[in-house]
């Protein structure tokens, strides 16, 4: 099965675009997965456009017609990415899944209430002539899961998969914010620990605006100019999230920078923004390692990141700093034959298959027997395509194999085609009603 996967992080960096193969490896009802990347790529955002999606998620009010408009607006942005894929892959799509962009994750009491993500996939799907899968997350908050952090389905079955795969390894993702999934005896346990690099951005976007116009901390080179302000990471350390036991979720909504200038007003401390950066890149550190450190079923002998946060330099050796004291060791997914820059693509690629397919979607935080079907279908113009395939009850591991002629990654989509695409596969049968309550 040939999917598009479209997805844009919390960060708002840019519109990730990967396509893959998907197959069974067998015919049973349980059968191992193969996923191939035949293309990989980024669209960045227009600029007056991001700026919008940001100050909607930092709170700004916003009337119906301004939430209509960014609907619009992101789903025409994501329907480009996708045309620009599917003209540099040079192949059709059997489905499209579309994570869209979140602009928040309501959590009230220590639980999620509902997540929003923007992006009207109609669009989509007439750009891209398939059906399009969307929401990806809502039908596991209504039915009492947090909705977050995804990772940990891919992760289960590629670690599971994986010959490198022992007792207790653990992945982090870190974007705008960080989650880890610890898979030990074919079990997982996934949530979020807190801020990726969303507070070293939104200082950096701040401080920046009238100057130097910068989105991020390229190469760590503020972290390495700046200086830890103990007392204020201190005051940081006591947000009552870092406190509660996972899973757990959260968003940008909870780890702004109003509450990380309120821990400072309240010490009497103006940082420079060099050291500003230098603190908040400590307590993203900090803040995973703790949470690993209170992980009571299985510490992981290794953390496998990917992510944006994996090409900070100072951002890792802080990080490494940290878990070095845990005795567990930092890798890079890429070490695994995985482009650290679209493990999130390939999940939502997974998840996609598992929906199109019939199997239920079964979070770390998601209560027994309550598992449900991720998402909802945007039909292509033609409607769902040619009827055929066959439903699967499960499967029992993922094998990801390296990129079509080796890996390629175009900084803007649509700069060249990926090698070796393939004749594309028959599109499978509309997804019957779920039947097992998990992966197996």
């Amino acid at each position: 099965m040939r999917i598009l996967s479209l997805q844009s992080g919390t960060s708002v960096d840019g519109i990730d675009a990967v396509i893959v193969d998907i197959d069974a490896d067998d015919d049973s009802p349980t059968p191992s997965l193969t996923l191939m990347p035949l293309y990989s790529g980024t669209s960045d955002w227009p600029s007056t456009l991001r700026s919008r999606i940001f100050a909607l998620a930092d709170g700004s009010p916003a009337d119906a017609r301004e939430l209509c408009a960014l609907n619009t607006l992101v789903g025409q942005q994501f329907a480009r990415a996708a045309a620009e894929a599917l003209t540099a892959a040079g192949t059709p799509v059997d489905l499209v899944v579309s994570h869209g962009q979140t602009v928040y994750h309501w959590v009230d009491a220590g639980h999620a209430r509902g997540t929003l993500q923007l992006g009207e996939a109609s669009w989509i799907a007439e750009a891209a002539e398939a059906p399009v899968l969307c929401n990806l997350r809502a039908a596991d908050v209504a039915a009492g899961g947090e909705g977050a952090p995804l990772m940990g389905v891919f992760d289960r079955a590629w670690l599971c998969g994986a010959e490198s795969a022992d007792s207790g390894s653990a992945t982090l993702n870190l974007g705008g914010i960080a989650n880890l999934s610890v898979v030990a005896d074919g079990r997982v346990r996934a949530w979020d620990t807190g801020p990726g690099n969303a507070l070293i951005d939104a200082a950096i976007v701040r401080a920046t605006a009238s100057t130097t116009h910068e989105d991020y901390d390229r190469n760590g080179y503020r972290a390495a100019a700046g200086r830890v302000e103990e007392r204020v990471l201190a005051a940081l350390l006591e947000h009552p999230f870092l406190a509660r036991r996972a899973p757990k979720s959260t968003g940008r909504e909870t780890f702004d920078l109003a509450f990380v200038d309120a821990a400072a007003d309240r010490l009497g401390c103006r940082l420079a923004l060099n050291d500003l950066v230098a603190t908040l890149t400590r307590f993203t550190a900090r803040t995973i390692a703790n949470s690993l450190a209170a992980e009571t079923h299985t510490r992981p002998t290794r953390v496998i990141a990917s992510g944006g946060g994996v090409h900070n330099p100072v951002l890792m050796t802080e990080l490494r700093r940290e878990l070095d004291r845990l005795g567990i060791a930092l890798e890079s997914s890429a070490q695994h034959g995985i482009d650290p820059d679209f493990k999130e693509s390939l999940m939502f690629a997974l998840l996609a298959f598992l929906t199109w397919h019939g199997i239920p979607l079964e979070l770390p935080g998601t209560k027994p027997g309550r598992a449900r079907l991720a998402g909802q279908l945007a039909f292509a113009p033609g409607g769902l395509g040619d009827v055929g395939g066959r439903a699967l009850a499960g499967i029992r591991s993922l094998r990801v194999l390296a990129a079509a002629g080796g890996a390629s990654r175009p900084s803007t989509a649509g700069t060249h085609a990926a090698p070796g695409a393939a004749t594309r596969t028959a599109a499978p049968a509309m997804p019957p009603a779920h039947r097992s309550a998990g992966i197996s």
